[in-house]
């Protein structure tokens, strides 16, 4: 049996992520598991934005930033990245379980997989897109959240600009992952930027002038 490849060499497929679209079924989740290279473990993350308030959640891959800094702060060298860019978990022989590339990573990527005493993340299911298959998560999400296919085909098919720089405070970052996002002339996204105040920041709302003032 010959078996055909979706992408070839020179079609030069990106993976996508559309926050947007994603409707929390965590089918992703499960297909992660089963990647030959994931030892039964979920690398992807499905973050509940507000349970207070909604029911909207958002899935996490890693970005396969272009100079990763998880593989900077290393110091065992155990953290690489193929010619394709996509970096991948730590070499179990290196790793040293100090979780610097955990606390360093601007998306909160890398896990520290106390079982393995490994460091583990989204390698982009390596064995799958080198042979120009899709990730296996990209390949069972239904609202097509997770995506993988190349430029123009996205072009024809998808709404939303593709980004792929960020800033996290004066770091700024490129990815090999792809966010959809409305307006691409709105610049670099600032991942540390923006942040919402909690409940922690003023328990007695204090600081709130809506309150109603009590007689």
């Amino acid at each position: 049996m010959t078996i055909t490849s979706k992408y070839g060499i020179d079609d030069s497929p990106i993976f996508v992520i559309d926050q947007s679209r994603c409707i929390g079924c965590e089918a992703c989740v499960q297909a992660c598991m089963e990647c030959g290279t994931h030892r039964g473990q979920s690398l992807i993350h499905l973050d509940h934005l507000d349970r207070g308030t909604t029911t909207q959640t958002a899935p996490m891959v890693c970005m396969h930033c272009e100079d990763p800094t998880c593989a900077q702060v290393c110091p065992a060298d155990a953290i690489k990245q193929n010619e394709d860019g996509i970096v991948q978990s730590a070499l179990k022989p290196r790793c040293i379980g100090c979780s610097n590339c955990v606390i360093a990573c601007p998306f909160g990527v890398p896990k520290y997989k106390a079982e393995f005493d490994q460091m583990m993340k989204c390698d982009m299911c390596v064995d799958r897109t080198s042979a120009g298959n899709p990730p296996m998560c990209a390949s069972v999400c239904p609202s097509e959240a997770l995506w993988y296919g190349t430029i123009e085909e996205f072009n024809n098919k998808r709404s939303g600009s593709l980004l792929r720089d960020f800033f996290f405070g004066n770091q700024e970052v490129r990815t090999k992952t792809y966010t959809v996002v409305d307006d691409h002339a709105a610049g670099p996204l600032d991942v540390a930027g923006a942040t919402t105040q909690t409940w922690l920041d003023d328990p007695f709302a204090i600081a709130d002038t809506n309150q109603p003032v009590m007689p």
